[in-house]
């Protein structure tokens, strides 16, 4: 089943100011691009989680009976959170740009978007944690079961990295947008202004609101891969790939691998050093017919804690 973008819900509401810049400037974040996205009419919702089966114990004999079973069914609350970039600068200096004040004021815009959609990728993998921003909304790491990981065994402090296997859809991993996905960019205005002490003068200022968070359905909508590192042997090949798959169900493979440029490349050459003919191998694009996207939002410098 085909699930909306977030792109997809910028044009569905209209927001062709919104949709342009994110055309422009999301192509390098699969977390968006590729992720699924709804909206929701409020703020939060509640999911039902069913986390065991009543399986076992139904043959019987003639003559007996059989003890009644049922489901364990949780509640697990998804929440939204307020996302407000904005972008200011002096109005004399954009008046005085070579191109005109509207050509400084685009080149502003566009740049705070991209860094604001830098941010929200850092958030989906990192949280509320180092990485991410402790007002926003938990990411993968909070969400990820023990059971779903696979230990590289990296052991230089700070040079961590990870790959992740995430599934996505309604009932699996999804963006969500609050306030049924009003992404709210304001028109530019003038503002008074402060500079370091608090002097006063006009400037142009612009913001963006959104009310983003993320679902992550149950412990098999992802997995990771821990500790990958520069350390001899301890560093991204397709066996650590094959163990992280094995954890998922059958029927339940995930929809993409993401990993860091390194991990990239130290797949490339863990596949070249394998290949009979001495060849280079060719950037992987898949690893078991799961699809692999690199990211700038999954850094090389984590903590080994986590």
């Amino acid at each position: 089943m085909a699930v909306p973008t977030l792109l997809d819900i910028a044009v569905r509401n209209g927001s062709d100011a919104v949709a342009g810049l994110i055309d422009e400037t999301i192509k390098a974040h699969p977390e968006i691009v590729l992720g699924a996205a709804r909206t929701i009419k409020g703020l939060n919702y509640k999911t039902r989680v069913r986390t065991a089966l009543p399986k076992g114990s139904s043959f019987r004999g003639a003559n007996e009976g059989t003890a009644p079973k049922k489901s364990t069914v949780v509640n697990r609350l998804v929440e939204t959170y307020i996302f407000e970039p904005r972008w200011e600068c002096d109005k004399a200096v954009a008046d005085a740009a070579e191109d005109g004040a509207e050509a400084y004021i685009a080149e502003e815009g566009e740049a705070i978007m991209e860094g604001a959609l830098q941010d929200l990728c850092d958030q989906f993998y990192y949280g509320t944690g180092a990485g991410g921003n402790a007002k926003g909304f938990p990411g993968l790491l909070a969400a990820i079961d023990s059971g779903m990981v696979v230990d590289a065994g990296g052991t230089t402090a700070s040079t961590g990295s990870s790959v992740w296997a995430v599934r996505w859809g309604l009932k699996d991993s999804i963006w969500v947008w609050g306030q049924g996905g009003a992404l709210d960019l304001r028109p530019v205005r003038i503002e008074t202004l402060k500079d370091v002490s608090l002097n006063s003068y006009d400037g142009y200022v612009q913001s963006l609101l959104a009310r983003p968070g993320l679902q992550v359905g149950s412990k098999f909508s992802i997995g990771r891969i821990k500790k990958l590192t520069a350390d001899s042997g301890k560093t991204l090949t397709d066996d650590l790939i094959s163990d992280l798959l094995s954890l998922f169900p059958a029927g339940m493979k995930p929809d993409r691998l993401l990993m860091s440029r390194r991990s990239l490349k130290q797949l490339q050459q863990s596949r070249t050093a394998t290949n009979p003919t001495g060849a280079p191998a060719p950037f992987p694009s898949e690893a078991f017919g799961v699809l692999i996207a690199p990211t700038d939002a999954i850094v090389d410098t984590e903590a080994l804690t986590l």
